[in-house]
């Protein structure tokens, strides 16, 4: 699937220091998830992180399942930076009736998020997620991994996807 957005233009100085992430990314190998009340799944998925020179990274986010090819999660949004500073907003609707805000901080080439407002359709499935933390970490081969965590009702915070992917364009 490819990505509707493509960069438009130079890229804006507000979110420069995420120049890193830009791009189509595809999982260099099978992503794993686990949580406690779940069976483990293998995925794959694509990232895009596009602009059109305005102050936000536009992302969209496409997890399949590993044998069948069907669509599974999918997520879009956008990543904003306070001007000045190294504070980070991910702006994040899910296909699931999941809309979050997480905020973190960049620091070289890792993003660390955490969720600070969750809201959620009326008939979403329980038990409700109350919480997300995700990392970005661009490694020294260039790939970049991806971890989420994440808080049920009746789960602490655990990790729950990690997924490693290569830049396809």
């Amino acid at each position: 699937m490819s990505c509707p957005m493509q960069h438009k233009g130079p890229l804006n100085d507000a979110v420069a220091p995420l120049e890193w992430l830009l791009g189509t990314w595809e999982s260099a190998e099978p992503g794993e998830g686990t949580f406690p009340t779940i069976k483990p799944f293998h995925y794959t998925e694509t990232l895009h992180f596009t602009h059109v020179g305005q102050p936000v990274i536009n992302f969209m986010f496409n997890a399949f399942h590993i044998e069948t090819k069907k669509p599974l999660h999918r997520e879009s949004g956008f990543i904003r930076m306070k001007p000045g500073t190294n504070h980070v907003a991910f702006i994040n609707a899910q296909n699931t009736g999941l809309v979050d805000i997480e905020e973190g901080e960049l620091t070289d080439n890792q993003l660390n998020l955490e969720s600070c407002a969750l809201s959620r359709i009326s008939f979403a499935k329980d038990p409700h997620v109350q919480k997300i933390s995700r990392v970005f970490c661009l490694q020294p081969d260039g790939k970049l991994e991806q971890t989420v965590s994440m808080a049920t009702l009746n789960q602490p915070l655990t990790q729950h996807l990690h997924v490693t992917y290569q830049r396809t364009s």
